[in-house]
């Protein structure tokens, strides 16, 4: 016990990745967590008591907008009737997780207003990156700052600092996750969309993104390792969706004359998040092999909106490539007045980025992201299983295999 002490009094000064290994071969020597019997006979629900996410816009369910600034109306018109933190006019995947797993809306790590943390929390941030960006989020085409090495530092000082404070008691008990509860969560990922949007707001060509993606995976790799290290056993990584099918890619000035498949999708962009989905499942083998521990379900969220998109009229929605909020062009998509833009008229604010009429019938809320009906839609699809590998269910995903 005196050699980890000395240890963890050098981590101050210690390289990150060096850091997280240290995380990893402390968990490795540690009691094992039980997961259950891989048996398919015996395997049971899992009984999840909190959740960690990370990620970016997709799965943000307020942290860029405490750091800069509220995502303002008509954003959360739909189900929360005011803004909420999301990039959507409702609730997004991760909210019908939570829900199915039976915990409260995840609240952001970065928000202090109303936040509770006893069931978990959520360290993702639009406009976030695996790869730390040289940008400005200022900067068109800008990224967040919080990049997933940031959200997993944020975590472990969240884990560490929380216990602290918890020991404490009164009301830091009720709005403080339990020790145990970080062995036992749920550890959600979606990110990867923004690596590879990246490169094409800096006017990267195909081949020039699609050479660092392996560099971006192995990064993605060290963060899952760190978490493991933490303590978490239960991984439920998305992959990255048809970029080449959202109005935001779609409009960049070298994107327009790209071929178009039969859904209207401009091929070479989504082939490029074909390519990185790829090597992201790899990396899941290869974790697999790595943290004997761990249960990682990699879920192909790509053929369920790309399937969504490209048979909308059949699934009830229309217009699916063109944005519900949002000012002008083809796809209804103005990088420079983003949904809810407002210009001014005779010195009077008016909103010229309106919202459709019906969002419940439309796939992209504004360009970027997803209208509730769409997650939901979407959500509806991977809950059981059927696009997982393993092929389990979302509350049996504690298990290793079937």
């Amino acid at each position: 016990m005196m050699n980890i002490i000395k240890a963890m009094s050098k981590l101050i000064q210690t390289p990150f990745i060096t850091l997280c290994l240290f995380f990893v071969c402390l968990s490795q020597c540690s009691i094992a967590y039980s997961l259950g019997s891989t048996n398919s006979k015996s395997l049971h629900h899992c009984n999840f008591p909190a959740i960690f996410n990370f990620g970016d816009s997709n799965s943000d369910t307020g942290g860029l907008s405490a750091a800069f600034g509220q995502a303002g109306p008509p954003s959360g018109m739909t189900y929360f009737h005011h803004p909420a933190g999301r990039y959507s006019d409702g609730r997004l995947i991760v909210d019908f997780i939570a829900k199915k797993v039976g915990v409260e809306y995840l609240s952001a790590y970065l928000d202090s207003v109303g936040s509770n943390f006893s069931r978990g929390a959520n360290f993702a941030t639009a406009g976030s990156t695996i790869r730390p960006q040289n940008t400005t989020l200022r900067q068109a085409g800008g990224f967040s700052p919080f990049s997933l090495d940031v959200q997993f530092t944020q975590f472990n000082d969240f884990h560490r600092r929380s216990q602290l404070f918890r020991n404490k008691g009164g009301v830091y008990e009720t709005m403080l996750p339990r020790a145990e509860y970080f062995s036992q969560a749920l550890y959600t990922f979606d990110i990867g969309q923004n690596d590879l949007a990246a490169g094409y707001f800096h006017n990267m060509t195909i081949d020039q993104v699609r050479a660092y993606v392996p560099d971006v995976l192995a990064q993605f790799k060290t963060i899952v390792k760190c978490v493991y290290g933490q303590g978490g056993r239960s991984f439920w990584i998305h992959n990255t969706g048809p970029v080449g099918c959202l109005p935001y890619i779609m409009d960049l000035p070298h994107a327009r004359d790209a071929p178009l498949d039969k859904a209207g999708c401009k091929i070479p962009y989504n082939e490029v998040a074909k390519f990185f989905n790829r090597g992201l499942k790899e990396t899941v083998s290869q974790l697999r092999k790595e943290l004997h521990s761990a249960a990682i379900t990699y879920v192909d969220v790509y053929s369920v909106k790309y399937h969504l998109i490209s048979q909308a009229t059949k699934h009830g929605f229309e217009e699916p490539l063109r944005a519900c909020c949002g000012h002008g062009g083809k796809y209804n998509y103005n990088l420079h007045v983003g949904c809810g833009g407002k210009v001014k008229i005779k010195g009077k604010e008016v909103m010229i980025a309106k919202p459709c009429k019906n969002p419940a019938v439309r796939i992209s809320w504004d360009g970027v992201h997803y209208t509730e009906a769409a997650n939901k839609w979407i959500f509806d699809k991977i809950v059981d299983g059927s696009f997982s590998d393993p092929p389990i269910p979302l509350n049996m995903a504690c298990h290793k295999n079937l």
